[in-house]
């Protein structure tokens, strides 16, 4: 049973609040600053410049939210838990996140440059204390409190899985930017996918960091939602990617239940199969990892015909189901969740199928042959109903013909001179003169 307390919908409210007036301040420092993105080819949608940087917004909702919660609720356990290595660490990480966001805004740096220094952050916050150390076994019903349930992972591949996890993460969200809303929705729904998992397994600590993230992304939507006011930026990809990675560490995969390796994936599978893809893609055109191209998801449904903000509520769909997913593996466990997988995975490839034609039309040559198709209906019913008129009067005239021939044909009959006599009248109207 999924119980949310009041101290979550506090965080998320103040989260959300901060972040949405935050907003309009974060543009003004992005113009100020010259962190304006100005569209100079065709892989970029917008058509006008924009400014970035949106991702302070959502840094100070999210810090001032999980401030408040921390040290309304208890600050001395709050201010020892600020002193110990491990938030240390991750501080210290996430503030290099967020500079080397904010110097990418203003100045583009190139990915040779941005991955080491990614790859710093991560380190920082792994040899800390964030890392996973074990992964339960799968296929049990249980969460696994016993060594032989689960695979322990030794010291440098724990370390080395991390930190990969972690880097890859934070440049998932990263490239998954690419339309007005996406990274954030995404990110959102993933942030929320992540706080119902912690509410289910009765983390309160992580339940509180994930609905804050949550908060502030739903405060700077508003104004990042097509048509955008401002991008996040790098500023606000790379730091959202670098917190779900730690997030999902921290309040899914460290935990070790069932099959705890799968929530995380499930929750962030469209950034983490849009990198997988991306990849691949570049390594077979032998092309630079790192160099930016049009074949992302969001760029293939614009290319199919869809609007920017169908394609964008579309992924946002289909992360929302991922996250229902992983929400039934931790609550109803592997066989009713991969029922639902199938469900689910069933509808999307055949309404995928039939994506490419929902805004096209028939050609004029159809259209002729449809609007032909219903003249010849609309004539022949004409054409039923004049025969039909024309049956009934030959009947109406053989029946008067009959009658007047029986009239007729009585000379003695007392109303044969007075027929013959009207109908003299109608034939010569002068004879009344």
């Amino acid at each position: 049973m999924i119980v949310i307390e009041f101290h979550h919908l506090v965080a998320f409210a103040v989260a959300m609040i901060v972040a949405f007036f935050a907003t309009p301040i974060a543009r003004k420092i992005a113009y100020d600053s010259g962190a304006v993105n100005v569209p100079k080819d065709s892989r970029r949608v917008h058509k006008k410049p924009m400014a970035l940087m949106g991702g302070l917004a959502i840094l100070m909702g999210f810090l001032i939210a999980i401030v408040y919660s921390f040290s309304t609720r208890n600050h001395r356990l709050f201010l020892q838990y600020l002193t110990k290595p491990k938030t240390l660490g991750l501080l210290f990480g996430t503030l290099i996140i967020v500079v080397l966001g904010i110097i990418d805004d203003i100045r583009p740096l190139r990915a040779r440059v941005k991955f080491p220094i990614q790859l710093l952050a991560a380190i920082i916050t792994v040899a800390t204390g964030t890392r996973i150390t074990a992964i339960s076994k799968p296929f049990q019903t249980t969460v696994a409190v016993h060594p032989s349930m689960m695979y322990i992972l030794g010291d440098i591949f724990a370390f080395a899985l991390s930190v990969f996890w972690i880097v890859g993460i934070t440049n998932a969200i990263n490239l998954i930017d690419g339309l007005d809303g996406l990274a954030a929705g995404v990110s959102g729904i993933a942030s929320l996918s992540l706080y119902i998992v912690a509410v289910v397994r009765k983390h309160d600590d992580i339940a509180i960091i994930a609905v804050s993230l949550v908060g502030a992304i739903v405060g700077f939507l508003p104004y990042n939602f097509n048509p955008a006011k401002i991008f996040m930026g790098d500023t606000g990809s790379t730091f959202l990617g670098f917190i779900l990675a730690v997030l999902s560490i921290e309040g899914t995969m460290k935990s070790v239940t069932a099959l705890a390796l799968a929530i995380p994936i499930l929750v962030l599978g469209l950034p983490i199969f849009d990198t997988a893809f991306a990849i691949l893609r570049r390594i077979m055109n032998g092309r630079p990892i790192g160099e930016a191209d049009r074949g992302h998801i969001h760029h293939r449904l614009l290319d199919m015909g869809l609007s920017h903000r169908m394609a964008v509520i579309i992924l946002y769909i289909v992360s929302g189901a991922l996250g229902m997913v992983s929400i039934a593996l931790v609550d109803k466990g592997l066989l009713p969740s991969l029922i639902l997988l199938i469900i689910l995975a069933a509808f999307g490839i055949g309404g995928a199928k039939n994506l490419r034609g929902i805004n096209e039309f028939p050609d004029k040559s159809k259209i002729r042959q449809a609007e032909a198709a219903k003249a010849l209906d609309a004539e022949e019913a004409q054409l039923e109903a004049a025969s039909g008129e024309n049956g009934k009067a030959q009947y109406d005239n053989s029946a008067f013909a009959g009658t007047a021939s029986t009239v007729s044909g009585d000379e003695n009959s007392p109303n044969h001179h007075e027929v013959t006599t009207a109908v003299e009248e109608v034939n010569n109207p002068s004879h009344n003169g």
